[in-house]
């Protein structure tokens, strides 16, 4: 992935901060305080977090996430919000002036959802 980043796209940093695997690993692809690519216009203020999926069988765009993805990404959320509590979480499709589908699921609905429980 970091050869993609680098060599295809020309990025001298990742496009995340923090990627979660299907079995619910979170890796830290770039320090918080490091600006990482995930949203054009909004990096120098944001902490990106990504999911390995998206896509199915058909390589059509659908929500994959595992229950494993699931509870890792709801964990580092309710952390990231602890040490950042004016933060905003959006999915990349939220933000103003992006034209994209991802993450393929509503993030505001699942944190409603999710983060009251």
């Amino acid at each position: 992935m970091k050869n993609y980043w680098q060599n295809t796209l020309g990025w001298k940093n990742p496009g995340y901060h923090y990627l979660i695997d299907a079995k619910g690993a979170i890796s830290q692809l770039q320090h918080e305080d490091k600006v990482a690519n995930g949203v054009k216009g909004y990096n120098s203020n944001s902490i990106h977090v990504s999911y390995i999926g998206g896509i199915n069988d058909s390589g059509r765009a659908e929500d994959t996430r595992t229950l494993e993805q699931q509870f890792a990404l709801l964990k580092l959320l309710l952390n990231l919000k602890a040490r950042y509590p004016d933060a905003i979480i959006l999915g990349h499709r939220d933000f103003p002036g992006v034209r994209k589908e991802c993450p393929y699921f509503d993030v505001r609905e699942w944190l409603k959802l999710n983060m009251a429980a």
